[in-house]
């Protein structure tokens, strides 16, 4: 009984570090202090990089978070594959209680053989007495067993193979940063066009306030009418107007850009770049295009991916191969009471295939055919890269010389709308007259603000076709 309680005792002990081990993460515990701790802070200054940095670090966005537990899961799986390649040792202890039935095994029909007896009466000895059974034995094993693969070509193949998934979820893991900076940058730029259209909508309603003043003050001196006082009452209610939902663009923009960033949403943001213009050096497409496929990661994760395609279709062909195992094991047995007694065994096994009912053949087309199909994957990829970086070259270049021409066509409203001014001031025109060249203006300030919009968001565009759109962030 003593060695019964010994032995519960180290289950329960088994017991117990496996409940400590089955403890889960709880991402509730570890994720949910950034936000608070920036939102506690008060208002939250952010350039664009610093917004990516949030928005790429562990515990920022969630595609970032996902594809951080995917690599950790490939990893794991990457360990669980090698330790098929190393040894497998463990230990028992056992303690039974048996009793055997010599009565059932015919054993005691001996006590009925007499000759026995009296041979055994000749010599003084005894009568035989068989029991109907034997026991209880109680016999304790403390005993160790390891196991380990000598040689076995297929499985490390397999072992490279996870080698080369875990690669291609690294990779994976940054094109996510890459398409989380490029999202991030483009919300953060949604902003700052929110912030310039406010801007750019109030100093509308300055100009129809200083034109308002103005048409009184001409129809107090009798060169205006009241006409003209109307127009530009009218003109002033347009602007608030617009300035209302211009606002509350913003406001959204903010709140796209926190839910981009995974930060709370009564976070408050000050955005401390601007919107401006920022000349960029072209490449020739054939450079660009060469870049793109050196560095999209995207592409290096799906060339690790084919990578582990050829080596599973190589493992799965390599079955046929015998394989060689050792197995031993040591360790002491006796009853209770009675010193133990060591025992042992050593053996080898060489493993030699034959046949099993076509399994493996099928296993072997099915893993051909995920080659293949990750070989036209990654053709597919190298095709789309070409067209992104040719599409993004091509935006490039149109928003550049968006940006000449709205800055041009700026210049010239402005220039109108001062003329129209001193005109109108003069008295030899009209409020009609300023009011047309400030829907003009107006105009012209939107074109300006999309034209810088979308050259930033080309440059984004092409710099996540190369696969470096941290690079096109200043």
């Amino acid at each position: 009984m003593r060695k019964i309680r010994f032995a519960l005792a180290l289950l329960a002990g088994a017991a117990s570090v496996s409940a400590a081990d089955s403890v889960m993460f709880s991402p509730e515990a570890a994720s949910a202090s950034a936000s608070d701790e920036i939102a506690a802070r008060g208002p939250l200054k952010l350039t664009m990089r610093r917004a990516v940095q949030i928005a790429t670090s562990p515990e920022g966005s969630a595609r970032v978070q996902l594809q951080i537990e995917n690599l950790k899961q490939a990893k794991d799986r990457s360990r669980e594959v090698l330790a098929s390649l190393l040894p497998d040792i463990e230990s028992d202890v056992s303690v039974g209680s048996s009793v055997r039935s010599l009565a059932a095994t015919g054993l005691s029909n001996l006590k009925s053989l007499g000759e026995v007896d009296g041979i055994l009466k000749d010599f003084g000895l005894p009568p035989v007495n068989i029991p109907d059974r034997l026991g209880p034995f109680e016999p304790l094993d403390i005993r160790a067993t390891a196991n380990l693969v000598l040689f076995d070509y297929s499985l490390i193949k397999r072992v490279k193979a996870s080698h080369a998934t875990t690669r291609a979820t690294k990779d994976d893991l940054n094109s996510t940063d890459e398409s989380v900076t490029g999202q991030v940058s483009k919300a953060y730029l949604t902003a700052l066009r929110a912030d310039a259209d406010v801007e750019a909508t109030q100093a509308d309603v300055d100009l129809s306030l200083a034109v308002l003043k103005q048409s009184e003050h001409s129809k107090e001196a009798g060169s205006g009418t009241g006409m003209d006082v109307t127009r530009s009452n009218v003109q002033l209610a347009n602007d608030k107007q617009r300035l209302l939902v211009a606002k509350n663009d913003q406001t959204k923009s903010h709140l796209q850009l926190l839910r981009a960033m995974n930060l709370r949403l009564d976070t408050t943001v000050e955005l401390v770049d601007k919107l401006d213009y920022k000349p960029f050096d072209t490449l020739s497409v054939d450079d660009a295009i060469s870049q793109a496929l050196a560095n999209r990661p995207d592409l290096k994760s799906q060339l690790a991916q084919e990578d582990a395609a050829k080596l599973i279709a190589s493992s799965v062909k390599y079955e046929r191969l015998p394989s060689i195992v050792a197995t031993a094991n040591y360790g002491t047995i006796g009853p209770p009471g009675v010193a133990l007694l060591p025992t042992r065994d050593y053996y080898g096994q060489v493993r030699i295939p034959i046949f099993d009912g076509g399994r493996r053949d099928a296993r072997r087309a099915e893993s051909f055919s995920q080659l293949r199909q990750a070989s036209i994957k990654t053709a597919d990829l190298r095709d789309q890269i070409e067209l992104d970086v040719r599409l993004a070259m091509d935006s490039l270049k149109s928003a550049d010389d968006q940006v000449k021409v709205a800055e041009e066509g700026l210049s010239l409203a402005d220039r109108e709308m001062s003329q129209a001014r001193r005109r109108f001031d003069a008295g030899v025109a009209g409020s009609l007259e300023v009011s047309d060249a400030s829907d003009k203006l107006q105009r012209a300030r939107t074109n300006k603000i999309d034209a810088v919009y979308n050259h930033n968001v080309a440059r984004i565009d092409l710099g996540q076709a190369l696969g470096k759109t941290s690079s096109m962030i200043d």
